[in-house]
């Protein structure tokens, strides 16, 4: 028995039977590095000998995605225009998992840098199982005061970059050894989110896509689904998007669950959609976000007061 299974036979007795295990969250931590601590829920080899090609795999959620993978057993490419930022933390995640990370260079709204990039990765690796589209542009921003570069920027990196990733993998390894597709998108189109007109506009066509593939790609043995994150500690979003009300109890408060999420969590429901676990279920959009979008306010006055305030800053 190795190491790994030892930590999973032994680590499942007490967490299951601890008061409220359904809702505590794992370790993680808000950094992009790995966790100095890690217990396995799933078989530690349920992803072994699979591939995972992963864009925006450098930082946040990406990242955190990459490691839960790559401690499953799964090798990983992981992909950015920041090649600096993608060979750091590829480093780190070989280092904490054992597993082999491949750092490319990649801008999503380039097919031909995708060709590329896809062949690189099937002459390491030979085949790719899995893809996580996690690549995304956001910022706050009134559709009244909204550019169209900044709306067609958004739509490029988040709409059209998914599907540009999906066809080249589709046509040069998927289709013909099927796998997995996982889109991260967001619940920003649920009910109208204020000051995201752009980017719930584009994260609400990955969703329609999310199906429309699975319909037609399912013959070929290829599951299709997306993962809407809400409010996510360690993040990018959460830096920039937030305003400074959501580090209050009192936010948080309007959150069934009480808290906001963290990157573990999200890695976790990618671990699951990209497992064996979920072998039927397909064109499919998992919510995981504590109930956040059903009950947390949408008050467009204070939003606005608080995009006018960073703008000034800004300037």
């Amino acid at each position: 028995m190795n190491l790994a299974t030892a930590l999973y036979k032994s680590s499942r007795e007490p967490t299951m039977s601890q008061p409220g295990f359904a809702c505590r969250p794992p370790p993680d931590v808000e950094t992009d590095d790995c966790l100095q601590e890690y217990t396995y829920l799933f078989n530690p080899d349920i992803l072994k000998g699979k591939t995972a090609f992963i864009t925006g795999g450098g930082s946040g959620i990406g990242f955190r995605i990459a490691e839960i993978l790559m401690r499953h057993g799964c090798q990983t490419v992981i992909a950015s225009r920041n090649l600096q930022r993608v060979t750091e933390a590829a480093k780190k995640l070989s280092s904490a998992t054992g597993q082999k990370c491949l750092p490319l260079t990649l801008d999503v709204r380039q097919p031909q840098a995708i060709m590329a990039a896809v062949d690189e990765s099937l002459k390491q690796f030979e085949k790719v199982d899995i893809l996580v589209n996690n690549a995304a542009g956001n910022f706050l921003c009134p559709a009244s005061a909204l550019s169209f570069n900044g709306y067609k920027t958004v739509i490029e990196i988040d709409t059209l970059g998914t599907f540009n990733v999906s066809k080249v993998l589709y046509e040069k390894c998927l289709r013909a050894n099927g796998g997995v597709i996982i889109n991260i998108t967001a619940t920003l189109s649920y009910k109208g989110q204020a000051l995201q007109m752009h980017a719930g506009t584009a994260k609400a066509a990955i969703d329609a896509m999310t199906k429309h593939l699975a319909v037609e790609w399912g013959p070929d043995g290829i599951r299709v689904n997306s993962i809407a994150p809400g409010p996510i500690l360690g993040t990018e979003g959460m830096r920039r998007l937030a305003s400074p009300q959501a580090e209050s109890s009192n936010v948080y408060q309007e959150i069934p669950l009480q808290r906001a999420g963290n990157k573990t969590e999200i890695a976790h429901s990618v671990l699951y959609l990209a497992s064996p676990l979920s072998s039927y279920v397909t064109g499919t959009t998992l919510v995981v976000d504590g109930g956040s979008w059903m009950t947390t306010r949408n008050d467009f006055p204070a939003l606005l007061d608080f995009w006018t305030t960073e703008l000034k800053r800004d300037k």
